[in-house]
């Protein structure tokens, strides 16, 4: 069940869905039995519906040394060539990103970056 629903999270995922709730108490029973007729499923928006205010350092201490922290991932099973994700909360396409950590970087001495995902070249 657990791997049934891990696949299908990623799957609309990549459709540009996402999950909106999530039970523990569902995983390993089926969903009839955890009272629950089938997943909730919405279609993410460009516009967010809720407010992010970071008072200091997103990223306290990962790779420090690099004056951005950014992650290229390979995934095959893309529509565009190349599709970055926000990791500062501020992006105001979230979950895809703006560049706004780009000031928020400035103002507060961070170096949060984008996870960019990249459709490899055949």
């Amino acid at each position: 069940m657990a791997s049934w629903m891990a696949s299908s999270i990623a799957s609309k995922a990549m459709e540009g869905r996402a999950c909106v709730s999530y039970s523990p108490m569902a995983v390993g029973r089926s969903y009839s039995q955890a009272g629950i007729s089938h997943p909730s499923w919405l279609t993410v928006n460009k516009k967010r519906n809720f407010t992010v205010k970071a008072t200091g350092a997103i990223n306290p201490s990962i790779r420090k040394e690099e004056a951005k922290v950014v992650d290229a991932v390979e995934v095959t099973q893309l529509q565009k060539p190349i599709t970055a994700y926000c990791r500062c909360w501020k992006s105001e396409t979230f979950p895809l990103c703006d560049g706004t950590h780009v000031k928020h970087n400035k103002e507060f001495g961070d170096n949060v970056g984008p996870l960019v995902l990249k459709k490899p070249k055949e």
